[in-house]
């Protein structure tokens, strides 16, 4: 498979010519949501609500991993506050590691199983081979830090 591709819209029309190539490659189609890491779900969400008069399209508990996540709206993207459920949980060590903050920053693609089969033919290290079930219903699997110079990327299907 063709490397994904960006196009800077200031490279040569050379560059431009020779990124045509990765056409059709499955790729981002938007940023889906910026997760922010927190202890206190209801505390954040206060926080939100009062600086930004943000209310919460979507809430809900994600027992496999371990958190609580609530989305707010952003236009067509999501700010999404996630907290621990257990002492246990990934997120968990993250907040005692790093303490709260960004987490990853999540990108909508057409087909989540495609984009990682590119990124794994390309050598990228993966957090999941195989899509799983993320918020919403949507299909998700994250990319490695690592790979993407210190952010944690989560590729979402809807």
């Amino acid at each position: 498979m063709s490397p994904l591709q960006a196009r800077d819209p200031n490279e040569s029309e050379d560059l431009q010519d020779a990124s045509q190539a990765g056409e059709g490659v499955p790729g981002l189609t938007e940023i889906d949501h910026i997760a922010i890491a927190v202890h206190d779900l209801p505390g954040a969400l206060d926080t939100y609500r009062e600086a930004f008069g943000a209310v919460v399209e979507h809430r809900e508990e994600l027992v496999d991993e371990g958190v609580e996540v609530a989305l707010l709206k952003v236009a067509e993207s999501y700010v999404q506050l996630l907290t621990p459920t257990h002492d246990d949980s990934e997120l968990s060590v993250f907040l005692e590691e790093r303490g709260e903050g960004l987490h990853h920053v999540g990108f909508r693609v057409d087909d989540v199983a495609a984009v990682l089969d590119v990124l794994a033919a390309q050598g990228y290290e993966l957090v999941d081979e195989e899509p799983r079930p993320g918020s919403r219903g949507t299909l998700i699997a994250f990319v490695h830090p690592r790979a993407m110079h210190g952010t944690l990327i989560c590729l979402v299907e809807e």
